[in-house]
This record gives C-alpha cells, sequence and structure tokens, in this order.
C-alpha cells in the first residue's frame, strides 16, 4: 500500500476509511471525582485574562481548646483565627494539527481534519491526565530539608500519606486484604472517612480481584436478574483503574531481585484542583492556500487552575507566563498550608498513596 503524508493510498482502488486507532488509554484519574475546583481561585483568575496566580484564603478553626471557667469574677480572654493563605497556578496548554488537501484528494474524500476533530475530547483527557500526575508527584516530592514550619509539614505529610510495602518479604510486598485500611489509617487517623477512591495499575487490580478482595457492584436487569457491573469497590472506596498510575523498575541490589514498585494512589472528593477556565480562543481554524498545495490546521488552547486541597503551590520567579509539567512535578513548588508559625493538620489533607510489588 502506498502512502502519501502518511495516509494510506491504493492508487487501484479508492476506499474510505471507517476506523480509527482505538483509545486505550483510560484516564480515570482526570475523569474521577477526586478532581475538583476551588471557587475562591475560579473568581480570582478564571476570568483575568494574562493572570498567572492567586493567593486566596484558607480559613483556620476554632476549637474548645480555648474554652474558660465562667466564675463571675474573671475576664474573658479572647482569641482570634488563623487565616492562611493558599496558591494556585495557572498552567497554559496549546497544539495544532495540520492536514494537506491533496490527501483529501487521493482517499476518495475522506476528512482527515473531522478525524482529528473527533479525537479532541479524548485528547484533552489525555493532556488533564498529564498534569493531574504531575501535580501528585510535585506532592510527594516536597522538601524536606531544614527546620522552617513548611519543611517540618512536609516530612510529616510523607511520613504518613506514603505507605511502601516494597521491603515486606514475600507476598507481604504485594497488596492484600488490611493493605488500604492501614494506608487511610495511617495518613487519616480518625478521619480515614475522606478518602473515597483507590485509583491502581491493572497488575496491582488483578492481584486483588484473585483474592477475591474487590467486590464488583450489581444492579437488576429488566428480567429481575442479578448481574455485575464493571466498577468496584474496595474496602468501601470506589476502584478506578488505569495504567497510567506510576511505576518504578526497581534493579536488583544485594539479596533483593529486581522488581516493579506500582504506585496507587487513594484520594478524598475533590482533592486535587485542575478547573478548565478556557482560554480567549479556545479553538482556531487556519486555511493555507499555497503551502503544499492547500492545506488546514486546527489550534486549540486551554488555561487551568491548578492546586491541591490543603496544600500550597508556592510560584517560582521563573514562571512567568505558565506552568509546564516540569514546574507542576518540582516537589519545592509545594508547602503544607502554613502561616509561618502553624500549618494545618495532615489528616485533612485527602491524598495518599501506596507503593507495593503488585
Amino acid at each position: 500500500m502506498a502512502k502519501f503524508d502518511s495516509k494510506s493510498f491504493n492508487p487501484q482502488a479508492f476506499g474510505k476509511y471507517v476506523d480509527r486507532i482505538p483509545n486505550v488509554t483510560k484516564n480515570e484519574l482526570a475523569k474521577s471525582g477526586a478532581v475538583g475546583t476551588n471557587q475562591n481561585a475560579h473568581d480570582a483568575l478564571a476570568n483575568q485574562t494574562g493572570s498567572l496566580y492567586a493567593r486566596v484564603p484558607y480559613f483556620g478553626r476554632i476549637d474548645g481548646s480555648t474554652s474558660q471557667n465562667n466564675d463571675g469574677g474573671t475576664d474573658i480572654a479572647s482569641t482570634s483565627t488563623t487565616t492562611y493563605e493558599q496558591g494556585f497556578v495557572v498552567a497554559s496548554r496549546m497544539d495544532g494539527w495540520t492536514e494537506k488537501s491533496f490527501s483529501k484528494n487521493i482517499t476518495a474524500g475522506v476528512d482527515f481534519m473531522d478525524n482529528v476533530a473527533a479525537q479532541i475530547a479524548d485528547y484533552k483527557m489525555d493532556v488533564r491526565q498529564a498534569m493531574l500526575l504531575a501535580i501528585l508527584k510535585g506532592v510527594f516530592s516536597m522538601s524536606t530539608t531544614g527546620s522552617t514550619v513548611a519543611a517540618k509539614a512536609a516530612k510529616e505529610f510523607l511520613d504518613k500519606h506514603v505507605y511502601n510495602i516494597t521491603a515486606n518479604a514475600g507476598d507481604d510486598a504485594l497488596v492484600g486484604a488490611a493493605t488500604l485500611n492501614k494506608a487511610i489509617q495511617k495518613a487519616g487517623g480518625d478521619n480515614k472517612n475522606i478518602f473515597k477512591l483507590v485509583i491502581m495499575h491493572s497488575e496491582v487490580a488483578t492481584n486483588l480481584e484473585n483474592m477475591k478482595l474487590l467486590k464488583y457492584m450489581t444492579y437488576t436487569d429488566a428480567d429481575g436478574i442479578e448481574r455485575e457491573l464493571a466498577l468496584a469497590t474496595w474496602n468501601g472506596r470506589t476502584v478506578l483503574v488505569d495504567d497510567n498510575m506510576p511505576t518504578e523498575d526497581v534493579a536488583k541490589a544485594g539479596d533483593v531481585e529486581a522488581y516493579t514498585a506500582y504506585t496507587t494512589y487513594v484520594l478524598g472528593e475533590g482533592a486535587i484542583i485542575l478547573d478548565d477556565i478556557g482560554d480567549a480562543v479556545p479553538y482556531e481554524m487556519s486555511r493555507d492556500p499555497k503551502t503544499n498545495g492547500g492545506q488546514d490546521t486546527l489550534y486549540v488552547r486551554d488555561r487551568y487552575i491548578c492546586g491541591v486541597d490543603g496544600i500550597s503551590f508556592e510560584k517560582p520567579a521563573t514562571i512567568t507566563a505558565s506552568a509546564s509539567n516540569t514546574d507542576l512535578e518540582t516537589g519545592t513548588n509545594w508547602n503544607i498550608i502554613n502561616d509561618g508559625t502553624k500549618a494545618i493538620p495532615h489528616k485533612a489533607i485527602a491524598i495518599a498513596k501506596i507503593v507495593s510489588k503488585g
């Protein structure tokens, strides 16, 4: 089969293109309820074209520790709540696709630009997924160096919100019946109910299936027969399977054989902020009648507010127009929300991860 501009071309018999490569990327994280918005950040950034960064209030709480005995003769000592600040950054993205007019001429009128347009929704999910994974990588790479409040809070978060079982012997290095409950108890303590969903690699999910630890939801069909759905739960948390979850090939070290480390994220609802606030010109078509005998280009542009509930993005001076994925995955750009004297409790942050051998 002949080729022109990467298009299959049969000079003897023209045939319509009827199929495209199936999308095998699940992007379950990008579609999940773990992705939310922050109204204060949205109000600050959505309507200001060109705005890159905003700091919004994060209100503290009162508690019963300041309660005083009323003996009828003692003045009340009043206190005030602490108002913290949380940073959010804008990440702008753009792309474009060009198709030559001659491609349509030699393929019996196939509109290849229409093929591109039909995949834009999936493409945007790919972009969102990559940004979310970059944010998670950054959060779990926060700096613990030094004695500042931020460094101490980051260390406590990483100590409590990472449950790594890869050093365990044999099958104890694999996820098991108690793994999830131990992980969320370690991270949230008595607040562990904030964790609502688990996103894992298919290798991990298969291991849980083999142990019959995944419980698949059911529905009753029109004939009254109970059938299983593809959606499962693990210890009451919704399970999403996505092979985009991070893996790391660990080389043999001494008596420890080489293995693959699988990261499973455990998240709360709206734990990660990724708010599509749109671009001034989100879509644009351009016709160039001269180049290559004529060609069309589709351009897309997007703007997203990026953040994490309970964690602040601290914009470095090097980010001047848009945060790249590299910026988002850089640990020094993230801090547990604090006022320089005190940080918010780590148990309030609904993000944790399990690292296992499967």
